[in-house]
């Protein structure tokens, strides 16, 4: 029997039984809470066993050898529409929630993102974890700009609620922004909270374009930091809060 067959075998003794399927003969596992990512995270830690994070699987889809001892944590079912708050400028969505179906769901509230409008197929919680960026009038416009908070799980298995959505406080900005990007390797994001826009303002970004998604740049970044301050507290936390190494660089 193989490790990560021993592995699965607790985790179906754990979870409900749907939680767990078979996608391109990869394991996938489908948290519906924070507490059962959590869960799995200090499972996974305790028996050394590999994780991949995914949202929708459309920027970099696990098939092959590379994945075949490695359990793929999808976000998928995290897809609800949290809460929505007119009066405070923000908006609470689940980590597996569409991006290009949010402004769907604001607009009965006058409200937008900017970014819920490119043409990026993929998951909020993917388009975090990758850095979905877009030109702005010539000027470089990341979605992390309106990422103000968070609930995450970090490689250990913690809960971690970061960020804030007052106007005036900063409080745990830095720790929130270093998850876009991240690729998944610190941790996963259960849902993000966006500071949004009036739709008075929309005009003015219709002709945003997105970026390409640059993982070898990232990859690059990450390996060789140089004074790049983003990558060098990124590689601070990984060291800290992933000591088993259960979420590699991909």
């Amino acid at each position: 029997m193989s490790e990560i067959t021993k592995f699965l075998d607790i985790i179906r003794n754990e979870f409900p039984e749907d939680r767990l399927t078979y996608q391109k003969s990869i394991p996938t596992f489908h948290p519906e809470t924070a507490d059962e990512a959590g869960l799995l995270f200090q499972r996974a830690n305790d028996f050394g066993q590999k994780i991949y994070i995914t949202g929708f699987g459309n920027i970099i889809e696990p098939d092959g050898k590379e994945f075949e001892d490695t359990l793929v944590v999808k976000s998928d079912r995290l897809n609800q529409l949290i809460e929505t708050k007119p009066g405070d400028y923000y908006v609470v969505v689940g980590a597996g929630y569409p991006l290009n179906e949010l402004n769907s769901a604001l607009v009965k509230d006058s409200f937008f993102l900017p970014h819920a409008n490119l043409p990026y197929v993929g998951s909020v919680g993917g388009a975090l974890a990758v850095g979905l960026s877009a030109d702005y009038s010539g000027v470089n416009l990341p979605l992390s700009k309106y990422f103000i908070a968070a609930e995450i799980v970090d490689p250990t298995g913690k809960i971690i609620n970061a960020g804030s959505v007052c106007f005036k406080s900063v409080s745990g900005l830095d720790i929130v922004r270093i998850y876009s990007p991240s690729w998944g390797i610190l941790g996963m994001i259960i849902s993000a909270t966006f500071r949004v826009m009036p739709i008075s303002e929309l005009p003015e970004y219709e002709n945003i374009k997105m970026h390409s998604i640059e993982h070898d740049k990232f990859v690059a970044t990450y390996n060789n930091p140089g004074e790049n301050n983003s990558a060098l507290y990124s590689i601070k936390i990984k060291e800290k809060f992933d000591p088993n190494g259960i979420l590699p660089i991909r």
